[in-house]
C-alpha cells in the first residue's frame, strides 16, 4: 500500500519573515486557553531574537539547551507535565531553533492531548488524540526536522520517533536570516544531514520518481554551497541551504534513510552524540555503501576546514561497540531500504560493528 502522507500546512518563506509571526498567531489566540508556549534554543536567551519573540504576558516561554543532548522521553514528559498544570492546554506550540528543538515542539504539541509517558507513542501512528497546532522556525538548515513527520525521541530503550499524521508542523516560517549566527563547523554537520538524507534515499529500493524530484534539487543546493566557486556561508547560500533542507525533508517522506542513519541512532544512544556531527563521523567510513558521495563528503570536509572526528573506536569498550551494533541493527526499515528485503541474509552484527571500529 502507498503512503498517504500529510504534511506542512503552509510555509512563509523569506528573509526577514520571522516578523510575520505575531500575525500569524494571532487568529489562533481565541482556542483551548488561549495562549502559546514558546520552545526556544537557548541560545538566544538575551539575545535580539529573544527581544522579537511576539510573546504576550500570558504566554510561556522556555529557552532550552539543545546543545548537549538530544530530546528524550522524560523531558518532554516532564515539559508537558508542566504546561498542562500551569495554564492548562495551549492554544499551541511555537519551536524556534535547530533540529532538537522542532523535534521538542512537535512532540508537545501531541502530548498535551494524549495522556502517558511519551515512550507510549515511540512508533508510527500509536497516538489517539491529534496534537494542538504548532508552527516550525529553524534557524539552523540541513535536519529536515522542519518538514518530516517524525519526532525523534531517546527513550529508556531506544531511539525512535512519534510519528503519525499530526507530528508535521502547521506553520512553517522559513527566515534564512536567523541561520546567521552559525558557526562553520555546526553549519557543516547540519548541513550534511540533508545531503546524507538524500544520498540515502536515493540508495535504496523505495526511491521514486517523487522523492527524487525533491532529492536532486537538494543534492544540486548542497553542492552549490559546499563544493561551488562560491560555496561557504553567504546570504545567498543560506537561503539555498533552507530550501536544501526542506526539500531533503521531503524526499525522505516518501522514501527512506539508510545504513548512515542506522548506525548514527546507535552511536547516539550510546554515547550521546549530536545527531549531526554522529552522521558525519559514520558517513565518513561508508565508502562500501555510497562510494561517490562519499568522496564528494571528503572534498567538502576539506574544502571548508572541517574540524571531523576520527580514531575514535579506539577508546571505546567492545561492551559499547557491541550496543551501537545492536541499536543499528534493531532499525529494521532502513536496512530494508538500503540493503534489501533480505537484509538479513546479507547484515550481520559482526559487519556492523566492524563498521564503528573503522571510526
Amino acid at each position: 500500500m502507498y503512503k498517504n502522507i500529510k504534511n506542512i500546512d503552509k510555509i512563509v518563506f523569506g528573509t526577514g519573515s520571522f516578523n510575520q509571526l505575531e500575525d500569524i498567531l494571532k487568529p489562533k489566540r481565541v482556542e483551548n486557553n488561549k495562549y502559546f508556549v514558546f520552545v526556544v534554543d537557548d541560545f538566544f536567551d538575551g539575545k535580539e531574537l529573544s527581544n522579537k519573540l511576539p510573546a504576550y504576558e500570558e504566554d510561556l516561554v522556555f529557552f532550552i539547551d539543545a546543545s548537549h543532548e538530544e530530546p528524550k522521553t522524560g523531558q518532554i514528559d516532564h515539559l508537558r507535565d508542566e504546561i498542562l498544570a500551569s495554564k492548562g492546554l495551549p492554544s499551541g506550540i511555537v519551536g524556534i531553533g535547530g533540529g532538537s528543538i522542532m523535534d521538542i515542539a512537535k512532540a508537545l504539541s501531541v502530548m498535551v492531548r494524549n495522556q502517558g509517558s511519551s515512550t507510549k507513542y515511540q512508533g508510527l501512528n500509536l497516538v489517539k488524540n491529534p496534537g494542538v497546532y504548532h508552527v516550525g522556525i529553524p534557524t539552523i538548515s540541513g535536519t529536515g526536522a522542519e518538514c518530516s513527520t517524525t519526532a525523534v525521541l531517546t527513550g529508556p530503550e531506544k531511539k525512535l520517533g512519534i510519528k503519525c499524521e499530526w507530528t508535521p508542523f502547521n506553520q512553517l516560517i522559513l527566515d534564512s536570516e536567523l541561520t546567521s549566527t552559525v558557526p562553520t563547523n555546526h553549519w557543516f554537520y547540519s548541513g550534511m544531514d540533508t545531503y546524507i538524507h538524500c544520498i540515502e534515499s536515493a540508495s535504496g529500493r523505495l526511491y521514486n520518481t517523487f522523492s527524487k524530484a525533491y532529492g536532486d534539487q537538494s543534492i544540486e543546493l548542497c553542492k552549490e554551497v559546499f563544493l561551488g566557486e562560491n560555496g561557504g556561508q553567504s546570504p545567498e547560500n543560506a537561503e539555498k541551504l533552507m530550501v536544501a533542507s526542506l526539500f531533503g525533508g521531503l524526499s525522505l517522506s516518501y522514501s527512506e534513510v539508510g545504513v548512515c542513519h542506522a548506525l548514527s541512532y546507535g552511536l547516539s544512544y550510546v554515547l550521546g552524540t549530536r545527531h549531526g556531527i554522529g552522521n558525519c563521523i559514520v558517513f565518513n567510513v561508508l565508502e562500501d555503501y555510497y562510494p561517490d558521495a562519499v568522496e564528494d563528503f571528503r572534498n567538502m570536509v576539506k574544502k571548508h576546514n572541517i574540524d571531523l572526528p576520527k580514531n575514535l573506536a579506539k577508546d571505546w569498550t567492545d561492551e559499547q561497540v557491541t550496543k551501537m551494533a545492536k541499536i543499528s541493527y534493531a532499525l529494521s526499515h532502513m536496512w530494508d531500504h538500503a540493503v534489501g528485503e533480505n537484509w538479513k541474509e546479507k547484515v550481520t552484527l559482526e559487519m556492523i560493528k566492524d563498521l564503528f571500529y573503522r571510526m
